[in-house]
């Protein structure tokens, strides 16, 4: 069995793609949209590095469930997002993801993709486990919530 995996949901948003690129390109604004924002009331936050863009940086500490981690902006143009994350705790990992953003007739279709690969512990535990299970209606709660602030103007 591959430790390999990837995860990947879709939505389509009424708003322009720079608005929606906007909300994603500065961690500052996760806060209106991404889907752990409500795990852990008391998540202690830093940001660093330029406000938005390629080397903006976003770490955070949490309870057991929120863990501690960072992400930071590896690339960002018009059409892609790159970000690095990784996770401290629980576990230790890094994972690639990115967003893509594709004009339509209506606004903008959203792809959210992450990849990696379990080593260690992690490949034990995800041999009964699926990473598109349990993170993919992450993926879904943040989407439906980044289309609500995005097509709100919020």
């Amino acid at each position: 069995m591959s430790a390999e995996f990837e995860v990947i949901r879709t939505t389509s948003i009424a708003a322009d793609p720079a608005r929606v690129h906007a909300l994603v390109d500065d961690f500052h604004e996760w806060t209106a949209w991404s889907p752990w924002e409500d795990v852990d009331p008391d998540l202690s936050r830093t940001y660093s590095g330029p406000d938005s863009g390629a080397g903006a940086r976003y770490a955070w500490a949490g309870n057991r469930k929120a863990g501690e981690g960072s992400m930071e902006i590896t690339a960002s143009t018009p059409e892609r997002i790159d970000i690095e994350l990784a996770f401290l705790k629980p576990f230790k990992a890094t994972n690639h993801v990115d967003l893509t953003f594709t004009p339509t007739a209506t606004g903008t279709d959203v792809v959210w993709r992450m990849t990696g690969e379990h080593k260690g512990l992690a490949k034990l535990v995800f041999r009964f486990m699926s990473m598109d299970k349990m993170v993919g209606p992450d993926f879904e709660k943040g989407l439906r919530q980044l289309k609500t602030a995005a097509e709100s103007g919020a």
